[in-house]
């Protein structure tokens, strides 16, 4: 089973769709969490309804710190995909250790309003996600680190 985490700032919008994505698309063969550097303390609840309506179970989703993943207890990751928008001048979390690293930055459907582009913005930003998501999983064995970090890349480059 491969183990990512994703990581956001607030953990309220992109990295909660993505860990959504690779839990569902991963079909047994991915467990994916995500987590914030500093967390919003709730989903945003635009990225609840989304996923909602594609047919997720949202009940356990939730905006949490990445300190629950640093302690001798938390699950040893084999990626860490950051997906904030460094262009926007948001301060992307750095992982330490040695998991393979990627960086797949979007612009942060959570501050548009009205809702009306909210839920457009919110649109955009699941579709490319789950681009990138098949993009990775169809590259069959991701054991290997290096097929592994080329997956990653080539899945933000294409998508």
């Amino acid at each position: 089973m491969l183990n990512i985490l994703i990581l956001c700032t607030g953990n309220s919008a992109r990295s909660i769709l993505a860990e959504a994505l690779f839990n569902f698309e991963g079909e047994g063969r991915v467990r994916a969490w995500s987590a914030g550097s500093k967390p919003a303390g709730a989903v945003n609840r635009h990225a609840l309804s989304l996923l909602a309506a594609k047919g997720f179970d949202t009940s356990s989703f939730r905006s949490k710190s990445w300190d629950e993943f640093e302690g001798p207890d938390a699950p040893v990751m084999d990626a860490v995909i950051t997906v904030c928008d460094s262009a926007a001048s948001e301060a992307c979390p750095v992982w330490p250790g040695a998991p393979v690293r990627a960086h797949w930055g979007l612009p942060d459907p959570a501050g548009v309003e009205p809702d009306d582009d909210a839920r457009a913005a919110f649109e955009a930003t699941f579709a490319a996600l789950q681009r990138r998501v098949r993009a990775v999983l169809a590259e069959g064995r991701l054991d290997d680190p290096a097929r592994l970090q080329a997956a990653l890349n080539n899945a933000h480059a294409e998508g």
